[in-house]
């Protein structure tokens, strides 16, 4: 029975995926994932090969939830 070998070159698509965000983007991203604590997501649109928006969605745990913590977190 022969071995799996897996591929070691990455498809070209995924290699070249990340060559249109310049470092400004990079860091806005960083920051919209470090604002959203550990429940949140990020969403990525893009257009034409460019990033056009950033989309946030944060989420709150049901289990944790104390009277009052959604209007602390607001803003």
């Amino acid at each position: 029975m022969p071995e799996y070998m897996p591929h070691s070159n990455a498809p070209a698509e995924n290699s070249k995926s990340h060559r249109f965000l310049n470092p400004e983007q990079i860091a806005m991203i960083d920051e919209a994932l470090s604002s959203l604590g550990p429940y949140g997501e990020v969403r990525l649109v893009v257009e034409k090969g460019r990033l056009r928006f950033l989309v946030t969605q944060k989420s709150i745990d049901t289990f944790k939830w104390q009277p009052g913590s959604l209007a602390d977190n607001a803003g």
